[in-house]
């Protein structure tokens, strides 16, 4: 592949095309406007209105169904002081995207924080109820049917809906579509001009009107028209309107067989491989590696496409350029029958390292000056290496959807395992240092479910037993503990499968945890002590000092004190070996409180005043005022209030306010 980039007309940048400019329609915009204020079935039964009103724009691909869409929404946003949301209903390549999908979306436009792994209908009841006291304008672009859309209508009389669909929404009741045609031939002509200047129109009008009509009046044709005469200062519209007469097929795929084959054969092929981008986005890098060309003759073919209407550039989209849904299918017909599948599936695999290897970079940049993660990132290319972790966090917000598409794309294609499952390592690590790993959570939840489908597929036992532990967790923390307790015992299943005593180790620890949160103490007595069996027979002392805790922790609930006792001084006992000294102090605070439990409460007080010294030598000054405090109660229950006052003094001098400590818990302790 050379650098050539394609011939752009000159003297002319993208944002000077008559694309980004609408023309005519404007019998269609009254209607729509008119149609906001119509009696509704509700009103004349004399109810109110019990959700948003749906404007429907129909008509097919390449119509201008959205640009119409838009514009009515530009005209309207300022009547809709809660905002003005967008969600696309449809892939580029034509499949539906899943209703939970556009919920979250719409959550994260919303400011409104989703649960990790929530089904749809539960996204679907966020989405309505985030709607429920706003007057928002909300645009469900390219709706397959109307099961796409009834879950996201707000349940709100004063928000408006403006739907776009190839035709009728059946289901979706009180709504008229508008349906388009082409634009009239006035306006056909000016969408035109705008592209080729007024001279070549005005010298030959009628031409102008033939070709207008060969077109269809489609402005996804008249586009691509208008482009090809742009970039072709000596082409006549005469000229024009009899190739695309001695064509066949609708307008827009004639206007597009006739831009493709006009291509130099590099730009064409860079063409082409842009519909493999997810979701029909691709900036220089991504063009750069489908096409296996420099990133500088990639930008220069990008911008002379948004020149040619073959892209149009994503606003704010920090170098973004996105294709027209209309033309992806187009494009993946050209793709089949000019590239072979090996260089097909070659251009994919270099568009996914080069996105991994920016993933990486922009995480590196991350980590301190001087470590290994920073040494890597100084020998990448200059092109691939972020100046600060402010820009690569920027790259990663904008890119974010593109990114979530490019993985399940990978795992998708079912050749190419190795890579997907680099480059959801790569993003996982890249979400969780710029976004952190609670904001992150959602998307980690879906990403751990894909590395989940690419290890069952290959059997991979030891990144099935992984993700099966990060999803469970996922689920523990937001309430949905039967479904983590399943996914653990899988993750255990596998574990053992893949001979991984880490996983199997901390998968029964986790399903000890869970049956805690299920109050089950029994069993998640008998899971902590499986785990802890495992622990001392591998000698692996940190994790038997908290398995020892957790056990104490257990005990104590179920009431078994003396067996609470003896584990939580066993506790004690490793963290003394291991030199942890607040772990040490906490251990025997816990005891203490099994001590006073039992009704021992000179041992209780003996235990608390060793916690405090440990937790003095610690020097852990907010541990040392909550022991004492703690400590304080004992003497109050054992008729000592003058003893009790001068530790409470005691812990308010270290803490420097008159305001309370935090109480001594172990990690699995609740009063």
């Amino acid at each position: 592949m050379t650098d050539q980039a394609v011939g752009g007309p000159p003297g002319r940048s993208p944002g000077d095309v008559g694309a980004s400019r609408f023309y005519g329609r404007q019998r269609e915009l009254k209607a729509l406007r008119a149609d906001i204020q119509r009696t509704g079935l509700d009103t004349l039964t004399g109810r109110k209105a019990p959700r948003a009103r749906v404007l429907l724009i129909a008509g097919k691909p390449g119509s201008g169904r959205t640009a119409l869409a838009e514009e009515l929404v530009a005209g309207l946003a300022a009547d809709y002081p809660g905002g003005v949301f967008r969600v696309r209903l449809t892939e580029p390549g034509g499949d539906p995207v899943p209703t939970g999908r556009a919920a979250q979306e719409l959550l994260a436009a919303l400011g409104v924080a989703e649960p990790p792994g929530a089904a749809e209908d539960e996204l679907a009841s966020l989405v309505r109820a985030a709607f429920a006291d706003r007057r928002a304008l909300l645009l469900l672009d390219d709706a397959v049917d109307a099961e796409q859309v009834d879950p996201l209508l707000p349940d709100n009389p004063d928000s408006l809906v403006v739907g776009v669909a190839r035709g009728p929404l059946t289901g979706i009741p009180d709504v008229r579509p508008c349906t388009l045609g082409g634009l009239d031939p006035k306006s056909a002509i000016e969408l035109l001009t705008s592209f080729t200047g007024s001279v070549r129109v005005t010298v030959d009008p009628q031409a102008a009107e033939t070709l207008a009509e060969e077109c269809g009046g489609l402005p996804g044709a008249l586009v691509l028209a208008g482009g090809w005469l742009a970039a072709r200062p000596k082409a006549s519209v005469a000229d024009l309107a009899k190739r695309l007469r001695a064509l066949t097929g609708d307008p827009v795929t004639r206007a597009f067989t006739l831009v493709h084959a006009s291509l130099p054969q590099p730009a064409a092929r860079i063409l082409r491989h842009l519909c493999l981008a997810p979701l029909g986005r691709a900036d220089a890098h991504t063009a750069s590696a489908l096409a296996g060309c420099s990133v500088s003759a990639a930008t220069a073919t990008l911008a002379d496409f948004a020149a040619l209407g073959l892209v149009r550039e994503v606003p704010d989209g920090d170098g973004q350029y996105e294709l027209p849904a209309h033309l992806v299918p187009l494009l993946r017909e050209q793709l089949q029958e000019c590239d072979r599948p090996a260089e097909t599936q070659l251009a994919r695999a270099r568009m996914l390292e080069r996105t991994v290897r920016l993933l990486q970079s922009g995480r590196a940049v991350t980590e301190p000056e001087g470590s290994p993660a920073r040494r890597r990132l100084a020998g990448l290319p200059r092109a691939l290496r972020f100046p600060n972790a402010a820009t690569a966090a920027a790259w990663l917000d904008s890119r974010r959807p593109v990114l979530l598409a490019a993985a399940r794309l990978a795992v998708a294609d079912g050749e190419l395992d190795t890579l997907a499952r680099r480059l959801i390592a790569a993003l996982v690590r890249a979400l969780a240092a710029h976004r952190g790993a609670e904001a992150a959570a959602p998307d980690l939840y879906g990403l751990h479910r894909l590395v989940l489908d690419v290890a069952e597929r290959r059997g991979l036992h030891r990144e099935r037993a992984a993700a099966l532990l990060n999803l469970a967790d996922l689920d523990a923390r937001t309430g949905r503990t039967q479904d983590a307790l399943l996914r653990y015992r899988s993750a255990l299943e596998a574990g053992r499968e893949a001979n991984d005593p880490y996983a199997v180790g901390r998968a029964m620890e986790s399903v000890g945890g869970a049956y805690q949160e299920l109050g089950d103490w029994h069993r998640a007595g008998d899971w902590y002590g499986r785990a802890l069996a495992q622990r001392l027979a591998r000698d692996e002392r940190a994790d038997q000092a908290r398995l020892y805790g957790r056990l104490g922790a257990v005990h104590t609930y179920a009431g078994r004190y003396g067996e609470a006792l003896r584990s939580w001084r066993a506790a004690a006992s490793g963290y003394r070996r291991l030199a942890d000294l607040p772990g040490y102090a906490r251990a025997l605070s816990e005891a203490a409180r099994v001590q006073e439990y039992a009704g021992r409460p000179e041992e209780c007080l003996r235990s608390c005043e060793e916690a405090v010294e440990w937790a003095r030598r610690a020097k852990d000054v907010r541990l040392q005022a909550a022991l004492q405090l703690r400590l304080a109660d004992t003497l109050d229950r054992l008729g000592d209030p003058a003893a009790a006052r001068l530790h409470r003094s005691a812990a308010e001098r270290l803490l420097g306010t008159g305001s309370s400590a935090y109480e001594i818990r172990s990690a699995s302790v609740e009063d």
